[in-house]
């Protein structure tokens, strides 16, 4: 179940000063610049399962991590879906390798993330056109490592 959340968005130059990493927060930038997410993370079986179904709707600029052991081949779909959703696949690194745009609610199609996928980050759908997000765009977050893109403070 998500936790409460507060609005937060940085749309920041590239060359601004890294933010600190905490789990509740991830950052992503590209050429547009630069936002920030509060998180919830589903990183055992159980939360992954459970992902955001049922959810009737989430605040802007907030979304789900879904952290994998080891990097894969993921297929999500939108059971008990009720919000559309971009999904944002992602290597060990914290390169956008694939973006799903706005995820069709309650469809139970499989949506193929890629290979070597080892996070999935699930935002409001159009918010990756919305911002500017793009495959090739880096994460900075913990959870990204040992040798991350964008490392974190």
């Amino acid at each position: 179940m998500i936790r409460a959340v507060v609005f937060t968005i940085a749309l920041i130059g590239a060359g601004a000063a890294q933010a600190a990493c905490t789990d509740d927060s991830l950052s992503v930038r590209g050429d547009w610049g630069q936002a920030r997410f509060h998180v919830s993370i589903a990183d055992d079986p159980a939360e992954r399962a459970q992902g955001l179904m049922n959810v009737a709707s989430m605040p802007l600029m907030t979304g789900m991590l879904f952290v994998y052991e080891r990097p894969q081949s993921p297929r999500f779909w939108m059971r008990n879906t009720l919000i559309s959703l971009d999904m944002l696949f992602v290597a060990p690194d914290g390169e956008i390798l694939h973006i799903h745009p706005r995820a069709v609610p309650l469809d139970e199609t499989g949506i193929p993330g890629g290979d070597g996928v080892q996070m999935v980050l699930e935002i409001n759908g159009g918010m990756a056109e919305r911002l500017g997000i793009a495959v090739g765009d880096a994460m900075q977050h913990p959870s990204f490592g040992p040798e991350p893109i964008w490392h974190c403070e």
